[in-house]
């Protein structure tokens, strides 16, 4: 079973309270999403291969690392998840991005797709899947199903938020899938949503309430 890993950081969990704050606006919740992403990334990417080069400083040559192996993307689950891509390509410019289109049907709380586009070599890179909650785990476990029929092996999940049924989901359908997480609240209510939680993140995200 791969790890689950809460991100502790006094960063993280200063901005994630704001966010949670029903009083923070639009404007000021976009970005900090933006920011925990570009946090989070940072503790996600921490296991990717580097391999030794020689730079030549003004002074001197340098041994240096670089990143070496399978090139990257970032996978947004629509359409919360674009809130989380710019920062991390402010990390990893040269990175592609690839999309996944799913809603929840509001009666079965389950996955329906309405888009996907991803790179054509996307089964030769290290893959981030970016959705801010992590709640039934359904969009999870559906996106990551989309991935592996493309042939892809090398995927890393991130949320924001997570709650144990979601963690429990996917790692029974995905074991070989890591979790990062800002934060793992108590459970889903009745409606699906995650409690403490923040509500909507795709609505407080777009203003769309």
């Amino acid at each position: 079973m791969a790890e689950v890993h809460v991100l502790d950081h006094p960063l993280i969990q200063h901005k994630l309270a704001i966010l949670r704050d029903k009083n923070t606006g639009v404007k000021e919740f976009r970005a900090l999403v933006g920011e925990i992403a570009g946090l989070m990334c940072y503790e996600a990417t921490r296991n990717l291969p580097t391999e030794e080069i020689e730079v030549e400083t003004p002074v001197a040559v340098a041994k240096c690392r670089t990143l070496a192996g399978k090139k990257q993307a970032i996978i947004p689950i629509l359409r919360a998840g674009l809130g989380m891509v710019d920062t991390m390509l402010a990390l990893m410019p040269s990175t592609k991005v690839g999309h996944i289109g799913l809603y929840r049907d509001p009666e079965t709380h389950q996955p329906v797709e309405y888009y996907c586009k991803l790179p054509e070599d996307i089964d030769q890179r290290q893959i981030f899947v970016v959705d801010p909650m992590l709640a039934t785990g359904g969009s999870a476990i559906a996106a990551i199903d989309f991935l592996k029929a493309r042939g892809c092996k090398n995927i890393i999940m991130m949320n924001i938020i997570g709650c144990p049924e979601g963690v429990k989901a996917v790692q029974e359908a995905h074991p070989d899938v890591e979790l990062y997480l800002a934060a793992l609240d108590d459970h889903l209510n009745e409606h699906a949503y995650i409690i403490p939680g923040l509500g909507d993140a795709g609505d407080r995200i777009f203003g769309t309430k």
